[in-house]
C-alpha cells in the first residue's frame, strides 16, 4: 500500500517518541503488504475498526490512534490523524 502523508507518522513520533517503534512498525507493515479488503485488513492489524468510511488502527498498545481513509482499489492510505486515546474520545476527528 502507498502511504500519503507520511508526515504525521514523523510529526506523532516526535511528539510521542515512546511510540515511535510502533508508528514505524505499522508503516512498514503496511507498505509492505496489500489488502483487499476489510476482512484482509483485520488480519493483518487485528486491533483496527472501521468508523464510518474511517479506518481507526491502534498504535502501541492503544497509546495512539490512527485514523485513515483506505482505498483499496488503488492501494492507497491516506492518514488523516494520529491522536493519543484521550483526543480521539474528545471526537473531534470525526467533524
Amino acid at each position: 500500500m502507498h502511504v500519503i502523508t507520511q508526515k504525521r507518522i514523523w510529526e506523532a513520533k516526535a511528539q510521542h517518541p515512546q511510540t515511535a517503534t510502533a508508528l514505524d512498525s505499522w508503516y512498514r507493515l503496511i507498505r509492505a503488504n496489500d489488502p483487499s479488503d476489510f476482512a484482509a485488513m483485520k488480519r493483518l492489524f487485528p486491533q483496527t475498526d472501521k468508523v464510518g468510511s474511517l479506518h481507526v488502527f491502534d498504535i502501541g498498545g492503544n497509546k495512539l490512534r490512527l485514523i485513515a481513509v483506505v482505498h483499496y482499489r488503488t492501494r492507497k492510505v491516506f492518514i488523516r490523524h494520529i491522536l493519543t486515546h484521550k483526543e480521539y474520545d474528545k471526537g473531534k476527528w470525526k467533524e
